[in-house]
Parts: structure tokens; sequence; C-alpha cells
């Protein structure tokens, strides 16, 4: 590969900096159209100059892409964590969709700007689209249950993933729509027994 062809590396994101602008930015696209935010509207917001920001990020799309993979990646350790010591495939998949739910109950800008905010479009043309990590937990979760015979062997792990994301984005897009009335939390107790009928053995 043609070294030339590489964009060139950007500076690390100091704590201080991303505690400071990142909640601003969650707010900026939780709040408005995607194409309605800019940099020099965060910038007025956050206290940042243009600059400071252009540093770091050399859009706006750069920016709320890089602050969605960081989220995912702690979304993903928090998903291992929650895990740990749990035996039951059944079990195993309730808790994954309880870190989700809760984690975006604790951070809703974060969840409105992840499913209803950001056009698929654009992330698409990000590497991470197609390598989203928490992906590889719930194949985990299908793997070691159709071994134990606890999951339809007929199923693929595509299949039970899309299962999985379907009713995260549903109920994220129903939650949005009737005005954030409950916490997401709450509804799995609605919908996880229809994802469990569809994929139990």
């Amino acid at each position: 590969m043609n070294p030339d062809k590489n964009p060139p590396t950007r500076p690390l994101v100091p704590q201080k900096l991303k505690e400071r602008l990142y909640p601003v930015v969650l707010d900026f696209f939780a709040e408005n159209d995607f194409h309605q935010v800019n940099i020099r509207k965060i910038s007025q917001v956050s206290g940042l100059s243009t600059g400071t920001i252009y540093k770091y990020f050399r859009s706006k799309e750069e920016l709320i892409l890089d602050i969605l993979e960081e989220k995912i990646e702690e979304l993903k350790q928090l998903t291992r964590f929650h895990l740990q010591g749990l035996e039951s495939t059944r079990e195993k998949f309730r808790k994954a969709f309880w870190v989700l739910m809760d984690y975006y109950d604790r951070n809703p800008g974060l969840a409105i700007t992840f499913f209803i905010t950001v056009p698929t479009r654009t992330w698409m043309q990000r590497e991470s689209y197609a390598r989203y990590d928490v992906h590889d937990i719930v194949s985990a979760i299908a793997g070691i249950g159709r071994k134990r015979g606890d999951i339809d062997p007929d199923l693929t792990d595509a299949q039970i993933t899309g299962l999985y994301f379907m009713h995260c984005h549903r109920e994220v897009t129903i939650w949005y729509y009737r005005g954030m009335q409950w916490k997401l939390v709450d509804a799995i107790d609605r919908f996880f027994p229809l994802f469990w009928k569809a994929v139990a053995a």
C-alpha cells in the first residue's frame, strides 16, 4: 500500500477536552437534525475554538462518529463485565439486552444520536459500521448456546444478531417517537419472550 494514500495521523484527543466537548456534541445531535449541526455552533456552546476542534476532527461527521465508536467500545466492555458468571444462555441474552437498554437510559442523547440522528449512509463510509463489536458478543452467546442445545441449530449467528439488534432499534425508535415516557429497560419484559421464542431450540 502506498503510504502517501494514508490519511495523516490525528493527535490523540485529551480527556479534559472530551469531557468538555462530547456532551455538547451529543446534545446537539440529539436535539437537531443531522444537517442542522455544524462545528461553529458546537464551538459557541462548548467554548472551544473552531481551530481547537478542527485540530482533532476534520469534520462534524468525523467528530460524531468518533464519539459513537468510543461509546460502543464502552458498551462492549460493560456487556462483557455483566455477562461474567452467567451460565444460562437465556439469561445471557436477557442480560445483554439489559446492559444496552440501561446504558441508553443513562445516556439518552447517545441513544437518539445513534438510532435516530446519524444517517446510516454516513456511517457506512466508516470501517466501524461493519465491525460493530457488540455483534461479536451476541454471536459468542449464540455459539455457546448452540453447542449446549439451547439455540435452534438452523439459525445462523447473523440471523440471531439481526433479531437482537432489530429489537434494540425498534424499542429505541418507539421510545423516542412516544416522547421517551418510559425507561427502555422496562420494555425488556415485553419483547424478550418474543426474542427467546424465536431463537430457542
